[in-house]
Parts: structure tokens; sequence; C-alpha cells
């Protein structure tokens, strides 16, 4: 508890700093104020991308050693993330609506696969809670995370494979398509958010354990009544 509490105030100071570089850092020039977007835009769908991916590996580990640490760190992760994607759809169409002129375009493949690779790990989440045996659930949870997490690569790469209305990635081994002021307040923002991901992770995984525990120290209702010896009934 006390590490999770820790790691809440880190991340806290972080997004901070991280906001307060967002509304001092330069515009474009075209887009204006919506620049900004930028910086919690691009910094969730990261935080997404990172949690599916250690929602993968947490299956693959689960699937090897069968420990409930590794199917509570996948469930963790996906809602963690789901959330973070929540926030990078919002954004974007915040974004494109000021922009392009419109909020959403099915037509655009990075629209389009990051709404699947939503949908898909709410099925995540909504299969989880369809099994009530603990090892079906797992077992069925952890196959998918393996297999969903091909979306990731997909989404990432989507605006290099096909025509978009997105831009390509900002920042490239090649070097920065915006101003240096820009990249540290983007950089820093990508800390923030992947430290407010450990801690929301780090939080729910303590949440769930509490929930075994508990579920563990409760009596079934049936168990509670005993029927009664036949030396009894004969007494009566």
């Amino acid at each position: 508890m006390r590490i999770t509490r820790i790691l809440m105030v880190i991340a806290a100071i972080s997004i901070g700093a991280g906001l307060y570089l967002t509304f001092t850092s330069p515009t474009d020039r075209l887009q204006g104020e919506f620049t900004r977007i930028v910086n919690i835009h691009a910094p969730s769908m990261w935080v997404a991308f990172l949690a599916f991916g250690v929602t993968a590996l947490a299956s693959i580990m689960w699937l090897i050693r069968r420990t409930n640490a590794w199917d509570r760190l996948a469930e963790a992760s996906v809602e963690t993330g789901v959330i973070f994607t929540a926030t990078g759809l919002f954004t974007g169409m915040v974004w494109g609506q000021a922009v392009w002129g419109r909020a959403w375009d099915w037509a655009d493949p990075r629209m389009a696969s990051t709404a699947v690779m939503f949908f898909v790990y709410i099925g995540y989440l909504a299969l989880r809670r369809a099994i009530p045996d603990p090892i079906m659930r797992a077992r069925r949870s952890a196959i998918l995370g393996a297999i969903a997490v091909i979306q990731v690569p997909l989404v990432y790469f989507s605006v290099n494979l096909f025509r978009s209305l997105h831009q390509t990635q900002s920042i490239r081994p090649d070097g920065a398509t915006m101003p240096d002021s820009m990249v540290i307040a983007l950089l820093v923002n990508f800390a923030a958010f992947t430290l407010l991901y450990v801690a929301l992770t780090a939080a729910r995984i303590q949440v769930a354990k509490a929930e075994e525990e508990q579920a563990a120290d409760t009596v079934p209702a049936g168990d509670a009544v005993t029927p009664p010896l036949l030396s009894e009934v004969e007494d009566v």
C-alpha cells in the first residue's frame, strides 16, 4: 500500500509538470491552441499500447506458470489500458473536429483500427465477468490476451501502411518534425502517463488481491447450515 501511494504521488507530480509544459510550449502555426492536445492524445495511446503489451506478456506467463499473480496483472493492465484508450479516442475526436472538420471517419485506418482494438479489450473484460470458474476464466482470458496484442502494431503502423488523415509519427529515428521545446513537453508527458499507468495498475492489483482474500474467507450460505444428528432426532 505504501509503495502504491508513493507511486501515485510521483505520478501526480509528473502529470503536473507535464501539464505545465503543455500550456507553456509553443503551438503549431496552423493548428494553434489545438496543438496542445497532442500532449494528452499521444501519451494516452502509448500507454494503451504498453498496457496491452503487458497484458499479453502476463497472459503468456499465466499459461506457463498458472499463478494468480500473472492473471491479476493481465486483468489490471487491460482495465488501465481501456481507460487510456478511451482517453486517446476522445481527445483524438476533439482534435479531429477542430483540425479536420470531422470528429470521426471510419475510412481512416488509424481511427478504425483503434476503435476495433478498444472493443476487443472491452470484450476481454466482459469475458472475464461472464465465467464464474476462476481457472477457466484465467485460461480463456490468457488465450485472448496473448492473441489480441497483434492489434497494437497494426494500429501503430496503420498510418505508414495506408493512406490516412493522420500524419506519420512526429518523433522518428531520423529526427522530429516539431521544435525541441514541443518534443520535450511531449516526452515529459509520455513519462508522466507511464508513471500513472504503473500506479493505477499497482492499485488495481491490490484491490484484486483483497477481493480474492475476502472471497476465500467468506463462508458459503449452505455451509452455515448443518443437518441434525440421527441421535438428536431420536431423542426428540
